[in-house]
């Protein structure tokens, strides 16, 4: 849980998505907008320079020299427009649109904090899994230099041939080239976490080998299972939203067909007008209110094709959809069968364990009396490291695949990873 909680804070997927999340609720606001009402408001100032040569503007005799004259006029105009849609049908279908995106931006960031619970979860055991292996290799080539050393001294005395200490020395090389490999996939496997929490993790604890407290499912069938996840998975609703907008596309679309329905109110306040013609600025204030409606006629059969391309693209997500809820079907089937083959091999591995463990300790003792070979016990003894390590990958990849079938099912949240947590603290 400490991992997780820094994993929240640090992890720049999760921080992606959140900020996602944010930017897209304010999709709703920007589609309710196209209902409501919209004001502008428009000023100008100017000056103008008018040179006036007709003298009968100005009340000059006929006999009188004339001379251009130049006029100077101070103008401006105070404009407030308000609009409000009466009918725009593409206006409604941006609404619905921005409502199915906010729900498609919530599915998406509960996916993503599902992702991180798994990505976590499964960076930890990783890491847990290249210790095992790390220790399974060193006890080995611990024992191996063992049967190695004692090999030589029985060469020496005449009790063994040179072929059994060859055995030994061939074995003793190739663990050691495991060793080295475990140790550098440990090491990978804690860069993988450092890039998830920002620090090279220390000490991580390991949970029990009672594994009892996670073997009992919320679902007892695969059918029960199936059936939530067809109700709850998220990846199945991001892609319903997906579909339902583009079902709004095609209400967009078919807008353009449709006539447009606005009231406007309009106050204009002029001083100063009309000086470039009578050389004598008026001032005018106008009030407007009325009924704008627009019927389009004919827009070059874009609308009718974009009609088509929107229906097209509806027909397309349908078949994503309908892929998504198969793939949904069969990812939980898989994760069921995980679980429950998983707790029978956990089972398995326990008793292979124990009886692998009897098997080096029995030859040891037939090669203490003669009937058993050096090669007998190297053989015995890659068996038992083998059961071991292999009982710890299952029991890991148990603890997996009940996470992932809780998130294939919608129901994975971090109540599921305590109860791994509490395995950790016994």
């Amino acid at each position: 849980m400490e991992i997780y909680r820094e994993a929240l804070e640090q992890d720049a997927l999760y921080s992606s998505a959140r900020h996602a999340h944010e930017a897209a609720q304010e999709k709703l606001p920007q589609g309710r907008a196209g209902l409501l009402p919209t004001v502008t408001l428009g000023f100008v100032r100017r000056r103008q320079f008018i040179d006036i040569e007709n003298p009968n503007q100005l009340g000059i005799s006929v006999g009188a020299v004339i001379r251009p004259s130049s006029v100077v006029i101070d103008n401006q105009s105070l404009t407030l427009t308000a609009t409000q849609p009466i009918f725009r049908k593409e206006n409604f279908a941006v609404y619905e649109q921005s409502k199915l995106q906010v729900a498609q931006a919530d599915s998406q960031f509960i996916i993503a904090a599902q992702d991180l619970i798994l990505r976590v979860a499964q960076a930890y055991f990783d890491i847990l899994v290249a210790e095992v292996n790390l220790e399974a290799a060193q006890a080995q080539l611990k024992a191996i230099g063992e049967q190695l050393e004692q090999a030589k001294r029985n060469f020496q005395v005449g009790t063994a041939t040179i072929v059994d200490t060859h055995e030994a020395q061939a074995r003793f090389d190739f663990i050691h080239s495991q060793e080295i490999a475990a140790r550098n996939d440990l090491e990978i496997r804690k860069r993988n976490l450092q890039q998830i929490i920002g620090r090279m993790p220390d000490y991580l604890r390991r949970p029990t080998e009672d594994t009892s407290d996670l073997l009992t499912l919320k679902y007892q069938t695969m059918q029960e299972w199936i059936t939530v996840a067809e109700q709850n998975n998220l990846a199945f609703k991001v892609q319903q939203a997906v579909y339902e907008i583009a079902k709004q596309d095609v209400e967009r679309a078919k807008a353009g067909h449709y006539p447009t329905v606005d009231l406007v109110a309009i106050y204009s306040d002029q001083k100063g007008v009309g000086g470039t013609i009578t050389g004598r600025p008026i001032d005018l204030t106008s009030k407007e209110i009325g009924v704008q409606v627009s019927f389009p006629i004919f827009q070059g059969f874009a609308t009718q094709s974009r009609v088509r391309e929107a229906l097209a693209t509806q027909e397309k997500v349908f078949q994503d959809l309908n892929n998504t809820r198969r793939n949904n079907v069969l990812q939980v089937s898989q994760q069921y069968l995980n679980v429950t083959n998983g707790m029978a091999q956990v089972k398995a591995l326990k008793q292979a364990l124990i009886s692998t463990q009897s098997q080096v300790d029995s030859t040891k003792l037939g090669q203490e009396v003669g009937v058993r070979t050096e090669v007998d016990v190297l053989n015995a003894q890659q068996l038992f490291y083998t059961a071991r390590r292999d009982l710890a990958q299952a029991r890991y990849n148990f603890v997996m695949s009940r996470l992932r079938l809780k998130a294939e099912a919608g129901e994975l949240d971090e109540e599921d990873l305590r109860e791994i947590n509490n395995l950790l603290l016994r």
